[in-house]
């Protein structure tokens, strides 16, 4: 490419989407004081442009817009202009971003804000194209207008921004009204029941038509359903959403079936043309939802959609010292010698270049059939593409298909006359011959950041589905990241999480020259990890760290007057608003998740304070949860977990013994919400036997690996046989 014409600022900065933007002639920062200065000293406004860098529509605009010379002068005469990763700084696009959804029905990345010099926001929105078009104004057209009005009413603007302000910190604010209690869980499971059986698809699976996300929360809640009610016609159906969701995904194009792993989302109701883009917040979550389908099925079926996401992270977003990357991009160049990118590119395919790769006769097929025959009616391949051209409205797919599973094997065999086993061999040899043609191509662009939080999920993926499969290899990937977060997202001397580390020069691990400090959502989701991990390995240094961050997530966050914890800590002047996320989405809002672990946490030390709070977390989102519990279904789900009150199984024995891992392979092979696990081997001086002095009175019996079933540190007969042990297991 040569020398670049333009660097800025972000050329210094660490965070892959900055470095994104570190040549466009805008004269960009990154967010802090500098800038803040700047825009208060010469009296200017603030352009925020928020984004990450495998989002398909911020490459769009940075190409349209922020490349511009022309457009990069107007920005930067009027403007100072500030970008943000919001993977780094979810604070900062939590606070613009309610602002955007609240004054204009939406919200979305790239997110584009305008700030008055003291950071309030005026005026917003989310992609822009550069010139004016029939149904939308162009982005050239708002910077002139806006710049326009600060300079004819700016008392105006001033005043607007005050009150815009002030409603927000009005409408955003949860807290516990009066004496509310925490609410009823029956009625809150129903009613979310209820709410997402209208929204589900009886056809496709999920809950919309399109745009249709995996929402793995929606999930856990209806497998926490079905636990709950097993035997009712809604427990099974419950159970029937989940499990046809959670196929018709892995038949989807939206799973990729050459490269495993799972993209973003779907852009039609079928799973089939995704956003290409694949984030590690879903591989985790979606490796800890088959896990549970495996667990509650048995269906092989399920255990192997879990070995390929979990290939595809191992392979894909692995970083060599343990950590876990954070997405790879939508967009790629087609070859090698291709000028520009196109989204998709990197997972599609034209039918000539099947037929090329799979030529060869298929002996006892129907005469005639060639491998690549077989794969092309599969996967549901077309001659001129199988992309609908209303998804595709850059025309980038024009003529390519995205794989989707569109006939079951039977049916597949029947059609060219071949035993069913003989076609599952079949079709692994193509994707296999076709993934080495794959692994030819370009390669997206791999965001190398690592994020405490979302590496939290990742190994939550890996315990639970070593502990549900058996495998103990995931469970020994899932301790080496934690043993990577340790090292270099832990602070040991303040104790406390760093938000991010950096992929550096010779795979080396890089911190910022001012970290940035855990977030809510990096403690809740490491936590989380933690007791995963330790119930999968059974090292008790996991539990200990745990419980240190639960105490250091109570000093940073708690909200002592309203309930519940707040997302960003105390004392950064740049936040206008202190927030509480309301809403579980991609990824469950923390204060859900930390109403779990707090029971958890009080299983595992005996501290009774931490089933209060959860209790109090639970009657701050009172209302929210009687009346919508759909917008929180993973802290309804909780609601149930804390009314049933989390039974702590132990056992007794040494895990080295034949007797004891068969006692644990049968807790960790039934799904049960509301137990927790723990073993009781004789060692008086470890952790757990510290923090529960109960656990000294349980012993062996004949010798004999032994479990009991405990509540509230009040524990049941002991129990010997792993059949009598799996009946008391269900909630």
């Amino acid at each position: 490419p040569g020398v670049p014409r333009h660097t800025n600022r972000l050329i210094n900065e660490k965070s892959p989407y900055l470095l994104q933007h570190a040549h466009n002639p805008v004269d960009w920062y990154p967010w802090g004081q500098e800038a803040f200065d700047k825009a208060k000293r010469e009296n200017k406004l603030i352009f925020l442009s928020v984004g990450y860098s495998t989002c398909h529509w911020c490459h769009v605009m940075e190409e349209e817009s922020f490349k511009s010379k022309e457009i990069g002068d107007i920005m930067n005469e009027h403007f100072v202009c500030i970008k943000v990763d919001r993977e780094e700084r979810p604070d900062v696009d939590k606070v613009y971003m309610t602002f955007v959804q609240a004054t204009s029905g939406g919200g979305g990345w790239p997110m584009s804000v305008w700030l008055t010099p003291d950071l309030k926001p005026f005026a917003g929105g989310t992609y822009f194209p550069p010139e004016d078009g029939v149904h939308r104004v162009g982005f050239r057209t708002v910077l002139l207008r806006i710049a326009e009005q600060w300079k004819e009413n700016k008392d105006a603007l001033l005043d607007s921004s005050q009150r815009i302000l002030e409603a927000l910190r009005h409408t955003s604010e949860i807290r516990v009204r009066g004496q509310e209690s925490s609410p009823p869980p029956k009625e809150v499971m129903d009613i979310c029941f209820q709410q997402l059986s209208r929204s589900y698809d009886e056809d496709y699976g999920g809950f919309s038509k399109s745009p249709k996300f995996p929402t793995p929360v929606n999930l856990n809640f209806l497998f926490t359903y079905w636990a709950l009610h097993r035997t009712t016609p809604e427990g099974a159906q419950a159970l029937q959403m989940a499990l046809h969701t959670l196929k018709m995904m892995a038949h989807g194009g939206i799973h990729d079936h050459i490269g495993q792993g799972f993209h973003r989302y779907s852009t039609d109701q079928h799973w089939h043309v995704p956003h290409f883009e694949k984030m590690l917040y879903d591989q985790g979550q979606l490796a800890a939802m088959y896990s549970r389908a495996f667990q509650i099925s048995g269906d092989e079926f399920f255990a192997d959609v879990v070995r390929d996401i979990l290939l595809y992270v191992s392979r894909d977003l692995s970083d060599q010292v343990g950590g876990f990357y954070s997405a790879e991009d939508a967009d790629s160049y087609p070859t090698s010698t291709s000028g520009e990118k196109r989204e998709g590119a990197f997972c599609v395919w034209a039918a000539e270049e099947l037929r090329a790769l799979l030529p060869d006769p298929v002996e006892g097929a129907t005469e005639g059939t060639t491998l690549g025959d077989v794969f092309m009616h599969h996967y549901g391949v077309e001659e001129a593409g199988n992309v609908d051209p209303m998804k595709d409205p850059h025309q980038e797919l024009k003529g390519k298909n995205v794989l989707i599973a569109r006939c079951s094997p039977e049916l597949t065999a029947a059609r060219f006359g071949l035993e069913p086993g003989r076609l599952s061999a079949l079709l692994q040899e193509c994707r296999q011959r076709l993934a080495t043609a794959w692994a030819r191509r370009p390669r997206p662009h791999l965001d190398t950041k690592m994020l405490a939080a979302w590496n939290g999920l990742m190994i939550s993926g890996f315990a639970q589905a070593g502990a549900a499969l058996a495998e103990q290899g995931y469970v020994s990937r899932a301790a080496q990241a934690a043993a990577f977060l340790r090292t270099h997202l832990f602070d040991p001397e303040s104790g406390r999480l760093l938000r991010s580390c950096y992929r550096g020069k010779d795979n080396s691990v890089e911190q910022s020259a001012v970290p940035i400090q855990g977030f809510l959502e990096d403690y809740v989701f490491v936590i989380q990890a933690l007791f995963d991990l330790y119930e999968a390995s059974l090292e008790q240094g996991w539990l200990e760290w745990a419980l240190h961050l639960q105490h250091m997530q109570d000093k940073l966050f708690w909200d002592p007057k309203g309930f519940a914890y707040f997302s960003a800590e105390a004392g950064d002047p740049s936040l206008l608003l202190r927030l509480k996320d309301d809403q579980d989405g991609a990824e469950p809002t923390p204060n859900s998740v930390t109403v779990t672990n707090l029971l958890r946490a009080a299983c595992y030390s005996g501290r009774m304070d931490w089933v209060e709070k959860a209790g109090q977390i639970l009657a701050a989102f009172s209302e929210r949860l009687q009346k919508i519990p759909i917008t929180l279904p993973e802290m309804a789900r909780a609601t149930a977990v804390f009314h049933h009150t989390l039974k702590q199984v132990v056992i007794c024995g040494d895990p080295q013994r034949e007797d004891t891992k068969e006692m644990l392979h049968c807790v960790r092979s039934v799904f049960s919400p509301n137990k927790v696990l723990m073993v009781a081997d004789g060692d008086s001086a470890g952790f757990l036997y510290r923090q529960l002095p109960f656990l000294a009175s349980l012993e062996r019996k004949d010798g004999k690996a032994t479990a009991y079933i405990c509540s509230n540190f009040t524990c049941s007969l002991p129990v010997t046989s792993v059949q009598e042990l799996r009946g008391m297991l269900s909630p």
